[in-house]
């Protein structure tokens, strides 16, 4: 399972269980892990 997407899960249970503070951080950095990790899959395409 992608990084990514157990940051986000992690974060949507923790804001489902009232911890809205970390869970919130924890989807942005999630998603911030997605991101760079798209970009890096194209740079990487482009180069070959």
């Amino acid at each position: 399972m992608p990084s990514w997407l157990i940051l986000v899960i992690i974060g949507v249970v923790l804001l489902v269980l009232g911890f809205g503070g970390v869970g919130q951080f924890l989807i942005w950095i999630g998603l911030a892990v997605l991101v760079v990790s798209l970009v890096l899959a194209l740079a990487g395409r482009r180069r070959v």
